[in-house]
């Protein structure tokens, strides 16, 4: 009798198990999709560019201005996310940031003047910066800690997701008509689609419940409690709370508090991980490979074509980094992807040195790096700055780091068609790998492994190294 009695509590714990999974992967899947915004900027932008240039005669600096606008707004945005989404919710500042989104993606579309057109990415922009930063942020604080890595993951596969698909948009849109309509119309219509995925996901924003971690902060533990009920199970939950209660014990109003012991080498790490994701080369080549691929003597099809695989391979590889880092681990993870992206960029830019760009070593090797890429620094940068920081500083310092990010993504994408321009894309590609490089070195010394401790034994993590 007690054997039976035993298989069947066990089996009711399975069962509750798979039923908490089942709720915290849906939740977790409708907040990631702040990152398919992302990801349809990033592409987007890399269709259109061509034809704005066309339509508004831009030069070397406003091509890259064109691109780089949405970024100051991405830095905006992260900026006052951690304000905002600290005194309202994460749940309500999300869903501002989406109808931003929309509002920048239409007023683009709409626009007959190069400033009008920038004035709203950068309001897009403000959008993409605020979900860039909360949507890991609130995977983080719903997911269980040994299924955090794989769930805050979820909004790079978004990304990648957005980027892949917008690929396809793009090229179905720009063969919709003849080059004079491409200049004219097709860049338009490129922007607009944007309102789709915006609206979507404010829609699905209204089926997900508020932060548990920030309501017990608020003093709503008793809003809190169902919440991780059916995330943990009753007395995992009633742990959790307790826990969550102590690590907002001695909290700091103050910003001085980033600068503690132990909670300044968090900020450091993050912060640097937030700037190398990006100086590292990747939206060079995201934002401007049809460019790119021009140059290498292709066709406006046909390197539209070659974008493709590039977000093909960027999809698949992402989707394999979700499987592997909460088995593999994030360091081990961002050491073989630096390591490879350092020999990849090297060749590049050996192989444009010696004029080997007509055949197909090129773009195999891009993808490669791609490949390196989205298994590494893609995903799992996202995930440590949703994870290494303690929880009563977490949105300042989140908000922090996500700044470094879009100032890194700024310089590159202002930067890198001047410099294509007056250093070559061989010096070019090889200051990247020498940043990659660092990449490694500075993982390999610095970057502790997360995988598998709960956002409350961070604060002891970083405590034992202050």
């Amino acid at each position: 009798m007690a054997i039976v009695l035993e298989k069947e509590a066990v089996s009711k714990e399975a069962e509750n198990g798979k039923q908490s999974m089942l709720f915290v992967t849906l939740v977790s899947i409708i907040a990631a999709l702040g990152g398919l915004l992302f990801g349809f900027d990033t592409a987007v932008v890399s269709g259109a560019i061509g034809f704005l240039e066309q339509r508004f005669g831009l030069n070397d600096f406003q091509v890259g201005w064109a691109v780089s606008s949405m970024i100051v707004g991405s830095v905006t945005g992260a900026a006052i996310s951690g304000y905002f989404s600290e005194r309202f919710g994460r749940k309500k500042v999300l869903m501002a940031a989406a109808l931003l989104f929309v509002i920048g993606s239409l007023g683009s579309a709409l626009q007959d003047t190069f400033t009008g057109y920038i004035i709203f990415r950068i309001i897009g922009g403000i959008g993409i910066g605020i979900t860039s930063t909360i949507c890991p942020v609130y995977n983080a604080e719903i997911a269980p800690a040994k299924h955090r890595g794989r769930l805050v993951a979820l909004n790079q596969l978004a990304i990648v997701t957005g980027i892949f698909l917008v690929y396809f948009v793009n090229m179905w849109i720009a063969g919709m008509g003849d080059d004079a309509w491409d200049v004219s119309t097709a860049w338009r219509w490129m922007f607009a689609v944007g309102a789709v995925p915006g609206l979507l996901f404010l829609v699905l924003l209204f089926l997900i419940p508020e932060s548990p971690r920030w309501l017990i902060k608020q003093g709503r533990a008793q809003e809190a409690l169902p919440i991780l009920l059916k995330v943990h199970g009753e007395e995992p939950a009633k742990r959790e709370v307790l826990e969550i209660k102590a690590s907002f014990q001695n909290e700091s109003a103050s910003i001085k508090e980033l600068f503690s012991p132990g909670i300044r080498i968090a900020v450091l790490v993050g912060v640097m991980l937030a700037v190398l994701q990006h100086l590292t080369g990747i939206n060079a080549i995201m934002y401007y490979a049809p460019v790119i691929f021009k140059d290498m003597g292709l066709g406006v099809d046909a390197s539209l074509t070659q974008t493709i695989w590039i977000g093909l391979i960027n999809l698949l590889f992402t989707i394999l980094s979700v499987w592997l880092i909460d088995k593999v681990g994030r360091k081990t993870l961002l050491l073989i992807g630096s390591a490879l992206m350092t020999v990849c960029l090297a060749i590049i830019g050996a192989a444009f040195q010696m004029g080997l760009t007509s055949g197909p070593l090129v773009l195999i090797l891009i993808l490669m790096y791609v490949a390196s890429f989205a298994i590494s620094l893609g995903p799992v940068v996202w995930v440590m700055l949703s994870e290494i920081f303690p929880n009563r500083i977490r949105g300042k310092a989140v908000a922090i780091a996500s700044m470094a990010l879009w100032a890194g993504d700024y310089l590159v994408s202002q930067g890198f068609p001047p410099l294509l321009s007056s250093a070559g894309a061989a010096t070019t590609f090889w200051i990247f790998g020498i940043i990659s490089l660092f990449t490694f070195i500075f993982t390999w010394r610095k970057i502790p492994e997360t995988k598998g401790k709960t956002l409350e034994e961070m604060e002891n993590m970083w405590s034992e190294k202050a």
